[in-house]
């Protein structure tokens, strides 16, 4: 089945994310953070933040109420059971912390074929309550035999 470019531009309504204390601390214990930043305002604020910081692959925590949308949408027409993850980037800005209200907003920028294999690649832009861009992550699915 080949791939469907038509949807290249797509651009999916902001997705709105409250951050929490303890979301953080949740997330910096599931991936094995120790870092004393994550878990105590007191730590945090000594070191320069404004909050209990999120650590920075939190970002796919709020994105992806902005990034499902995307790679679920028919009209991009991705065959998951042949999809494979092709990788993940991160370009960071304004550190995320407890308290912020984070809005992304998704992209689909390619849709193409190379050797047998369709390539999705989609761009999410999340911004802080102050505007400030936060990260900005490139998100690349590979789907088999199209």
């Amino acid at each position: 089945m080949p791939v469907n470019a038509e949807a290249v531009g797509k651009t999916y309504p902001p997705y709105v994310y409250e951050v929490g204390k303890e979301k953080i601390r949740e997330y910096a214990h599931a991936v094995g953070e120790d870092n004393p930043v994550y878990f105590d305002r007191e730590q945090a604020k000594a070191a320069g933040f404004r909050d209990v910081p999120a650590p920075p692959m939190f970002a796919v925590v709020y994105s992806a109420g902005s990034v499902g949308p995307a790679v679920l949408d028919p009209e991009v027409g991705i065959n998951f059971p042949m999809m494979v993850h092709g990788s993940q980037e991160f370009v960071w800005g304004e550190p995320v912390c407890a308290g912020d209200e984070i809005t992304t907003e998704t992209t689909v920028k390619d849709i193409s074929e190379r050797g047998g294999m369709g390539f999705y690649v989609f761009e999410s832009v999340s911004r802080n309550q102050d505007g400030q861009q936060v990260v900005r992550g490139t998100w690349t699915n590979i789907v088999r035999g199209v």
